[in-house]
């Protein structure tokens, strides 16, 4: 069996990290998204994976290349314009000619989780089996309503609030026989301009093809949308993840907990690490640094003298300044925060923080959300970012500057100051 992982996309309510990279490619717990995704699907015991591939495609095939590292066969097709899963699925079709598993590469799930969708699919000989999970806000997922016999009877996008015929949303992972691509050629484009998988696993449904439904744990699956989803995502990946120390940990520093140390990193005397925590190949953390739980350090990440910083991913290549506070942030590649760089947290009215996602002011939900940095920021000493603010990449904060909203990539941000010089005198 062959499996077909969605990577098309670009993840716009991702942005600023998604300027550089597809959301696919964000690293979490020393790897891409979709790695974690394609660990998964190998576990399972499927070795050939076929990547629909778009937007900046060619960051995900030089990563994983022909797959051999990765002990995985892997082939690329291009969606030449992103039309939706259901296009996206058909443009697979040449390269299937069985039964296969179908996942978006932009979700993390157990090996578990879809083990139990092939389970269900090959014992019920099913047209197509899909898996399903409880959700606290159905409004916000396509949900499934089902039959007594575990059935599905319908699948709803996004219904209104107080209307889902179920809390069970559609996880987006999938086992189909190839019918499903006879039916992607019959359907339509939806409201939104795409032509969506689901609506040809519709088709199946109202032809009286069986289609059924795997429910998995919600602790078995997370789903990546937004830019706090990084947060617990990263969460997802540090408290499931085998942890080892392999580094040089200088006499002084402290290891509390499940962390990972690679190779080539080094601790300095004085820091002091909690788990869950990663840190990557040829990191330098130290001295006297705190690093609490949940935080991921790329490669090539240097953190100076009495920086805090607090379950946030910094990725590689950046250098956060002595006397640093990162809390609940993602800092993007190859940054430089100066002395003294706060991303504060948590509101003076303790409110939930809000942030701006595709022109819309979004509530998080969460009390506690720092900052969102692109690649190849630069901040100046003092430099103090407010909860919920974005920076694009190549932007410039200059020393003392308080960002309190969005700033937009390319752009600097300087404080005019008004000085007044007097003459001292001598007596």
């Amino acid at each position: 069996m062959k499996a077909v992982v969605l990577a098309a996309g670009e993840g716009v309510r991702l942005q600023p990290l998604t300027f550089t990279r597809p959301k696919h490619m964000i690293s979490i717990g020393g790897k891409p998204v979709l790695e974690h995704c394609l660990d998964a699907i190998k576990a399972c015991g499927i070795n050939h994976v076929v990547i629909v591939v778009h937007y900046m495609a060619e960051v995900i095939r030089q990563h994983f290349s022909s797959g051999e590292k990765f002990g995985l066969e892997i082939e690329y097709v291009e969606q030449t314009s992103v039309l939706g899963t259901g296009n996206a699925v058909s443009v697979a079709e040449p390269f299937v000619d069985s039964d296969f598993v179908l996942v978006y590469g932009d979700l993390l799930f157990t090996s578990e989780a879809l083990k139990k969708v092939l389970d269900l699919h090959n014992s019920k000989k099913a047209a197509a089996t899909l898996a399903v999970t409880p959700v606290e806000k159905p409004e916000d997922y396509g949900i499934v309503e089902l039959g007594d016999d575990g059935l599905v009877k319908r699948i709803v996008e996004k219904p209104a609030s107080g209307e889902a015929p179920s809390n069970m949303a559609n996880a987006g992972i999938y086992v189909f026989s190839t019918e499903i691509f006879e039916k992607t050629k019959k359907i339509k484009a939806s409201l939104r301009g795409e032509w969506e998988i689901t609506d040809a696993v519709e088709l199946l449904i109202k032809e009286g093809r069986h289609v059924f439904a795997a429910e998995i744990s919600h602790e078995d699956w997370f789903d990546i949308g937004r830019p706090w989803d990084l947060l617990e995502a990263n969460r997802w990946v540090l408290s499931r993840m085998e942890h080892k120390i392999l580094g040089h940990v200088e006499t002084g520093a402290h290891i509390i907990g499940p962390v990972t140390v690679t190779e080539t990193a080094r601790i300095r005397s004085g820091a002091y690490i909690e788990g869950p925590a990663y840190i990557g190949e040829h990191s330098d953390v130290g001295p006297n640094c705190y690093i609490r739980p949940c935080t991921t350090i790329g490669k090539k990440v240097r953190i100076g003298n009495a920086c805090e910083i607090k379950n946030s991913i910094i990725m590689d290549g950046t250098h956060i300044g002595h006397l640093s506070y990162v809390g609940d942030s993602i800092i993007g590649e190859n940054c430089n925060l100066g002395a003294g760089t706060i991303t504060a947290n948590y509101r003076l009215d303790a409110g939930t923080v809000k942030m701006m996602i595709k022109d819309k002011l979004v509530d998080s939900g969460r009390t506690k959300l720092g900052a969102v940095l692109g690649d190849n920021v630069k901040t100046g000493i003092n430099a103090l970012l407010m909860p919920g603010v974005k920076v694009g990449n190549n932007c410039w904060i200059g020393p003392n500057v308080i960002v309190y909203r969005d700033v937009p990539p390319n752009t600097a941000v300087f404080l005019k100051q008004g000085l007044e010089e007097k003459s001292l005198g001598q007596s």
